[in-house]
This record gives structure tokens, C-alpha cells and sequence, in this order.
């Protein structure tokens, strides 16, 4: 049989409840009408009911042979119809196709919050795999499907099914697989990390085909799959309406937030969104890498301290998910060998391309996001590894060791301004990305809400932090801010925190030590912040050898000066 249904256990606890599962069907059989109607035509009504005393005790009688044979008969009366029962009786709320460890994760997620869900995967084990974790972890109504038209018509209608694949083609190929069976009014979901263009391609395409479709970000990594992410859905509205109830039970839940999701937008919004949040995500996560650098390699600070630090940080201001993790990540023993596990990691970044594009969105947008593109070159530089050892050979030799001035701290100090100019270039870091965003809302016409992005990223996501908070103030304060920097709350604290972070960086900089995002948020302030830049000689420039003309501060329209000629006649 190609249509098998995985079940959990019945229990009293987790009685099945009414999902597709193997149905007997039961019709009366040939044998009994055919019985009752030559007792009726050929006996006396009296003799009649003493023949149907008879019948039933055949009847009885025979149910053992009969059901025996129905198991391998296919002409019997009786048999086992998979595929009618699941065309008559589709019962689960949900499904979800593809499932590595994040589509896992959000089925439980989905099933543990009472909603029973059909799972499909194209590598059948895997669709074993995540049934077994059901029964695992309290019975959950997690059903398994082998056969994707099965799975498909085991939904309810109208049917909704998440997709947690691969980005790219993968998308498109489970799309054409499941579409198949789809009939107008259902629903897809791609919950994957994906271009927003691609996005807005598909939600087209399938609108043909009579289905709704909707790009949903899910952040959190596995752990917020499974117990809470943040959800960031873009595209049909309509969509989101018949799955709302399900994403707000799902997703992380902050106290005086609420759930960590909303409808973010139109077409490819809520995939846009998911990018942006990934390249702030580089730029935390390079801030607190050079800030561990400074206080590892100018500090001499070693992990048990380092562990320390982190910890009494993440009670303040940088209270995050990514400094609760780094304290923890300094902790933990090497299980392979002496010391700790940190130290053995080989120094390459990895990366999965979304903040790649975060920096070429920003770029065909021309919206500035230094400490966002500082985060992805030094990812590139991470890749370098080999040639990095060699030019360290090559300046060693020369009298470049790894600290170019060794020079005395006093690392409590170090410590108080190491986290002040953390906190100022995070601010940077935000500040960039959601001027991106609302740069990206104003072409499209999504009219995206600052404020609220903040609020669902406060709980689930790999970016949560307590700063969020006064994030969505500032822009609770004032919808159309132009930049976090000048919000008044957030000008104060840079004020505040300004000199420490140019400490930091002068620091860094004399030891020889990269802390390419500091400087590059450093920059990004000190260029905002002041009424006249040098882009004056460099517009003057472009003027000069390629006529591409200039404004006046004085005098309004636009000039061209023949600066050769001037020049020229100036030196005669």
C-alpha cells in the first residue's frame, strides 16, 4: 500500500483524535440481502422470522471467515481503503513538507499547541524520524505521510502547508509536487530564508493555479522552532487570516509583548524582513567578537573571566540572546582534549548568503550600512584562512606579531568601556538596517511598521535583546523617525557612551587588533552626526574629469566649472 499513516500511540492521555487514520469500511454484504430477500419472496411471514433467527446466527458466524478473507481479497465487501477515507475525511488542521531539523521542530511546535498536523518529507525516514519524536515527546498528533498526494488530501480545507526546504529550486520543485493535489482556496507557505523576489515570483505564479500564498520568516534557530520563534509572514493577507490563530499560538510569547508574530506586509515583505534581521544579526554578532578580541588580546582576560563579564552584561543594557550565549559558550570544557571548546573552533565564518544580500540591497537602495557590510567582510577574510597564516609568517618576520604595541591596561576599565562602545555600535548596527527596511517599504508600498518589527523581535529570534524595547519606543514616539541616532533617548546614550568607544577603538587600533564593525559604526556616527562632510572635493572631482557637475550652497541650479582650463591658466 503506498498510502501509510503513522500513529501515535492511544492513550488516555492523547486519545487519537479524528485525523486520517485506517478506516474499515463496512458496507453490508451481498450474502445478507441476498439471504433476507429469499426468506421474503419464498416463505410465510411466519416462517420468515424463525429463518431470520437462523440468518443472523450464520451471520455471526461468518464474520471471522468474512473479515479473514477481506485482508487479502480485494473483491470482498469488506477491505481496508486508505485513499477514500482520506479523500472523505480530511482532518488535520496543518501540514508541513520538509523536515530537517527546523521543520521538525516547528511541527512538534505546531502539534504541542494542540493544532494536529500532516508531515511530508521526500526522504521518507525522515518523516519516520519526526513521528517517533512525536511519540517521544508526549504523543503529540504529528501524522506521517510517504505519498505526497496523501498528505496533501489528508488537510482540511482550506488547506494550508508550510514548506521548510532548501532555498532556490528546491522551493519551487516541492511546490510543483504539492500544487498537484491542491485545489483553489489552499494555502502555501514557505518558511524558508529566501529572496523576496522569488517570493513575489511564486505568489504569482500560484495565484494562477487558484492558490494563496504567503513568505514567512521564522527566526530562532531549531530551539525556537521547537518551543517559540519569532514569525515574520508577508503576502496574501487572506492567507495569514486562515493560519493566524495557529502562528499566535506558536510563536514566542514576551509577557508584555505578546506573541512574536504579525502580519508584516504585502508580497515579498516578510521575507525583506527576515534578510534585514539576518544582517543585523551579522553585524551583533561581529560587534561581540571584536569586543571579546579587545579584551581577550589587549586584556589578557582569559575564559573563566570572559564567561564572567558576558554573564554581569547580559543583567544590563545588553541583556540579548547572543550574550546570553557567549557567556555560555566560554564556559564550556573541550571534551576532545585540555582547556576549552572555544579556542579549539577553527576561525572561519560561515555564512547562508541573506546577508550578502542584505549589503546589495543596501547598496541598490543607497542606504549606508557600514557595520552590516564590515560583519560580511570579515566573514570573507575569516574564509581566508591559509593565506592568512602565511602573511602572518611574512609580517612576523618583519617584527609583526599578533599585538603590534603590547601595551598595560587597567582591565576593569578595559571591561566599563569595551561594553559602552558595544552598546553605542549596536545602536549603528540597527540603525542601518531598519532605515534599510523602511527605505524598502517606501519603493514597494508595503508600509511597514518599524515599531512593530521590534516588538515581535523581543521574544524567539536570534536578535532578541532588551534593547528592542527602547527601539520600538523611539519609533512609538515618532512613526516616521529618520534615523535610532536622533531619536532623543538614543542621542543621549551615544553621548553618553561616545568616549568610551573612541577608547575602544584608538585602543584596538594601536594594538593591531581588527575591530572593523566598531570603527565602521564609529564612522557611520561621526558622518551622520556632522552638517558638512568632504563630499564637496569629491563631487568638485567628478566635476573636473567627467563634467558630471555640482551644486552651490549659496546660489541654487546646477554647474560645470572646466577646471583643466582654470588650472591650466593658473600655472602660466
Amino acid at each position: 500500500m503506498n498510502d501509510v499513516v503513522f500513529l501515535p500511540p492511544r492513550s488516555s492521555s492523547n486519545p487519537i483524535p479524528p485525523n486520517p487514520t485506517i478506516q474499515f469500511d463496512l458496507p453490508s454484504s451481498t450474502f445478507k440481502f441476498q439471504l433476507r430477500t429469499i426468506i421474503k419472496s419464498n416463505l410465510s411471514r411466519f416462517y420468515y422470522y424463525y429463518c431470520y433467527i437462523i440468518y443472523i446466527y450464520i451471520y455471526i458466524a461468518f464474520i471471522p471467515s468474512i473479515f479473514a478473507s477481506a485482508l487479502f481479497d480485494s473483491h470482498t465487501l469488506i477491505w481496508f481503503n486508505f485513499r477514500k477515507s482520506i479523500m472523505a475525511q480530511p482532518k488535520t488542521r496543518i501540514g508541513l513538507a520538509g523536515l530537517a531539523v527546523m521543520g521538525q521542530n516547528l511541527a512538534l511546535n505546531i502539534a504541542e499547541k494542540g493544532f494536529p498536523i500532516s508531515v511530508y518529507n521526500r526522504t521518507t525516514s525522515k518523516v519516520d524520524e519526526t513521528v517517533e519524536r512525536a511519540i517521544q515527546e508526549g504523543n503529540l498528533p504529528v501524522y506521517g505521510y510517504h505519498d505526497p498526494e496523501a498528505f496533501v488530501l489528508s488537510i482540511q480545507k482550506p488547506r494550508v502547508i508550510i514548506i521548510l526546504v532548501k532555498a532556490g529550486t528546491p522551493v519551487d520543485q516541492t511546490i510543483k509536487t504539492l500544487s498537484a493535489y491542491m485545489e483553489k482556496g489552499d494555502c502555501i507557505i514557505d518558511g524558508g530564508n529566501e529572496w523576496y523576489e522569488n517570493t513575489e515570483r511564486r505568489e504569482k505564479v500560484v495565484a494562477e493555479l487558484g492558490l494563496l500564498y504567503l513568505g514567512m520568516g521564522v527566526s530562532g534557530g531549531e530551539e525556537g522552532a521547537r518551543h517559540g520563534p519569532s514569525l515574520m509572514p508577508g503576502g496574501s493577507f487572506e492567507a495569514f487570516k486562515y493560519i493566524e490563530d495557529i502562528l499566535l499560538k506558536v510563536a514566542a510569547q514576551v509577557p508584555d509583548s505578546g506573541p512574536c508574530v504579525t502580519y508584516i506586509g504585502k508580497g515579498g515583505s516578510g521575507n525583506f524582513v527576515k534578510m534585514v534581521h539576518n544582517g543585523i544579526e551579522y553585524g551583533d554578532m561581529q560587534l561581540i567578537a571584536e569586543a571579546y578580541d579587545v579584551l581577550k588580546s589587549v586584556g589578557k582576560l582569559s575564559n573563566e573571566e570572559l564567561q564572567s563579564v558576558f554573564s554581569e552584561w547580559n543583567k544590563g543594557e545588553l541583556l540579548s540572546f547572543l550574550i546570553e550565549i557567549t557567556a555560555d559558550i566560554f564556559g564550556i570544557k573541550d571534551d576532545k582534549g585540555d582547556g576549552y571548546l572555544v579556542d579549539k573552533v577553527l576561525d572561519k565564518t560561515g555564512m547562508k548568503g541573506t546577508g550578502k544580500w542584505t549589503v546589495q540591497q543596501a547598496a541598490e537602495l543607497s542606504v549606508a550600512a557600514p557595520t552590516i557590510e564590515a560583519s560580511l567582510d570579515a566573514r570573507f577574510l575569516s574564509g581566508l584562512k591559509e593565506e592568512r597564516v602565511e602573511a602572518a609568517k611574512v609580517f612576523k618576520s618583519g617584527g609583526f606579531g599578533d599585538i603590534v604595541t603590547d601595551q598595560p591596561v587597567d582591565k576593569q576599565k578595559l571591561i566599563d568601556d569595551v561594553r559602552k562602545a558595544l552598546y553605542a555600535a549596536k545602536i549603528c548596527s540597527y540603525a542601518q538596517g531598519m532605515n534599510l527596511i523602511r527605505a524598502k517599504s517606501i519603493e514597494k508600498g508595503w508600509d511597514l511598521k518599524l515599531g512593530e518589527l521590534a516588538r515581535i523581535w523581543k521574544g524567539g529570534c536570534i536578535i532578541r535583546a532588551i534593547f528592542l524595547d527602547r527601539i520600538k519606543q523611539a519609533y512609538d514616539r515618532n512613526p516616521n523617525l529618520a534615523n535610532l541616532l536622533v531619536d532623543p533617548e538614543f542621542a543621549k546614550e551615544i553621548i553618553d557612551r561616545q568616549s568610551a568607544w573612541r577608547r575602544v577603538v584608538c585602543l584596538a587600533i594601536n594594538s593591531g587588533i581588527s575591530t572593523p564593525g566598531m570603527s565602521a559604526s564609529l564612522a557611520y556616527f561621526d558622518t551622520y552626526r556632522r552638517e558638512r562632510l568632504p563630499a564637496n572635493l569629491v563631487q568638485a572631482q567628478r566635476d573636473y574629469f567627467g563634467a558630471h557637475t555640482y551644486e552651490r550652497i549659496d546660489i541654487e541650479g546646477s554647474y560645470h566649472t572646466e577646471w583643466f582650463k582654470l588650472a591650466r591658466q593658473s600655472r602660466i
